[in-house]
């Protein structure tokens, strides 16, 4: 599993998909999240700007993130 830290309180889900480089730009990534392809602590996540926190696990795509 892959760790991603964050500098602030909290990053949105759009932008750290983005980030790590599941997806290429923000409109890709928003697109990803609307379609349900994206889960957040086990549960599908529809929220584009979710706030994730120290400890979330983000899974797109066989592939996983803990947020550091």
């Amino acid at each position: 599993m892959e760790t991603f830290k964050i500098k602030e309180e909290y990053i949105h889900l759009n932008q750290l998909i983005k980030a790590i480089g599941w997806c290429e730009n923000g409109a890709e990534a928003n697109n990803t999240i609307d379609a349900g392809r994206v889960k957040v602590n086990g549960e599908i996540e529809y929220r584009k700007r979710n706030k994730l926190r120290v400890g979330d696990k983000v899974e797109f795509n066989s592939q996983k993130v803990i947020v550091e």
